[in-house]
């Protein structure tokens, strides 16, 4: 499996989810408190390089998904079909984050049968032995 790229900005986001938890950054600046994703040093909305960490709920939403055909990179070939998902944060709706619904943190991408997936189907967030975080159905 392909691992992230973890550069200085990103860091704080992968060491948190190597916790089990899902943090995002957000501007420090007391008039500004703007949630920002991907992280970055600067505020978009004020200019501020003062940022910090907020805890997310780890609930959202599946805003969007696609299960590649074929798939697109040969390290997943033998576990398709399998889906990606865009997940809108219910506590940060501006905020999406790009994954993988699975059955289980450690169960294989392929693990959740595609035509369960649903735009605006609820999910929560897991994480695998690595930290990476995945998303679960959540029960209707």
């Amino acid at each position: 499996m392909l691992q992230p790229v973890i550069d200085g900005d990103g860091a704080p986001f992968w060491e948190y989810a190597a916790r089990g938890e899902l943090r995002v950054q957000a501007c420090a600046a007391p008039a500004c408190g703007e949630l920002r994703f991907p992280p970055r040093p600067c505020c978009p909305q004020c200019g501020s390089f003062d940022s910090e960490w907020r805890r997310m709920s780890g609930r959202g939403r599946i805003w969007s998904y696609v299960v590649p055909h074929p798939p697109l990179l040969p390290g997943y070939a033998e576990l398709a079909p399998y889906n990606a998902v865009v997940v809108e944060l219910w506590d940060a709706p501006r905020i999406r984050l790009v994954g993988n619904v699975v059955a289980a943190p450690d169960a294989q991408l392929n693990s959740v049968d595609p035509t369960r997936l649903r735009i605006g189907a609820g999910v929560r967030v897991v994480f695998d032995g690595d930290g990476m975080p995945r998303w679960l159905l959540e029960r209707s």
